[in-house]
């Protein structure tokens, strides 16, 4: 059996043709189920949910997680999930008609654990001329080409598994424990980096996958998200998830004052590039550089902020009156 899990939380419209999209999927030759997690919903997300149960030949499940976050959403889905190939999708995402059939064909690979699809960005404004393939990143949009890929540690390490495309056999999950609560994006915050402890794990632990290109999605970009002040933000919160994955899997052993040496050559190197690119009017790689250096900011800001966590002195205890 195949369980795809969909966290939400007040999008019900997009939910509605993501699950639309599901229902609408080639035969992957197995059951199917769909769970989703409302973290939280004010709109009608459980209506929606229930139409579509309605209307699916397939189960489709609700479940609700008041506990913010998307980890806390995917951890109770797991609870609930009965298939042995867990495949993660978003709400604002739609798949292609052959998602998951190419998805159960890459994973009669007994050497698979995991597979990441490719995602294609659906516009819903025209791209900004500064924005470049070097930042789809911060809007999920990724895209790998179109060769299949194996995927290990130290092998194509680029290709990240994200939530809005990948599939997991659930003894993996069951290893590594899920997605961790302390990561992800909250309410106030763009922060991520659920999806990418979740995929070091699997790396750390010897997991192996494959890059499948005909597992294919689209996902929805705003015209919130194309403005610069966002990418802005979300790569100076980000920055400070990295220095907290830092602690947990460390990069290197030379730092100096308590970042990674390298990543001060490269916000040097950064600099430069803004002031250049922009003398020239190359608008996309100074955006990319100026982008790396505001997650440096964001990244230094929290690693001495935890250094001097660790480093405060415990206050000495009162003394006693003789």
């Amino acid at each position: 059996m195949i369980s795809i899990l969909i966290a939400t939380r007040d999008r019900s419209a997009l939910l509605a043709e993501t699950l639309g999209a599901i229902a609408a999927q080639a035969s992957p030759g197995c059951a199917l189920e769909t769970i989703v997690v409302d973290n939280g919903s004010v709109d009608d997300t459980a209506a929606v949910v229930a139409a579509a149960a309605q209307s699916s030949p397939e189960r489709v499940r609700y479940l609700h997680e008041a506990r913010p976050g998307k980890s806390h959403a995917l951890n109770t889905a797991i609870q609930h999930a009965r298939g042995d190939l867990i495949v993660l999708t978003d709400d604002d995402v739609l798949p292609s008609p052959g998602w998951l059939a190419a998805y159960a064909r890459t994973f009669e690979d007994a050497h698979v654990d995991f597979a990441v699809g490719r995602i294609f960005p659906l516009w819903e404004a025209p791209p900004p001329r500064w924005l470049s393939p070097a930042l789809y990143g911060v809007l999920a949009v990724p895209d790998a080409g179109a060769e299949r890929l194996p995927l290990a540690r130290h092998v194509n390490e680029h290709i990240m598994p994200i939530g809005a495309n990948m599939a997991v056999r659930r003894r993996v999950i069951d290893k590594i424990g899920g997605w961790n609560p302390d990561l992800g994006k909250l309410e106030g915050t763009l922060r991520t980096g659920e999806d990418h402890e979740f995929a070091m794990q699997m790396l750390e632990a010897g997991f192996r996958g494959t890059f499948e290109p005909d597992a294919w999605v689209r996902h929805r970009v705003p015209p919130d998200r194309l403005r610069l002040a966002y990418f802005h933000r979300w790569f100076h919160d980000n920055g400070a998830v990295g220095a907290q994955l830092e602690d947990r899997y460390p990069t290197t052993a030379r730092y100096i004052l308590g970042v990674p040496r390298h990543l001060w050559r490269q916000f040097g190197e950064d600099v430069v590039r803004v002031i250049g690119r922009a003398a020239t009017l190359d608008s996309r790689r100074a955006a990319a550089a100026w982008m790396r250096a505001a997650w440096f900011a964001g990244y230094v800001r929290a690693r001495w902020r935890r250094r001097r966590a660790h480093q405060s002195p415990s206050r000495p205890a009162a003394m006693q009156r003789s």
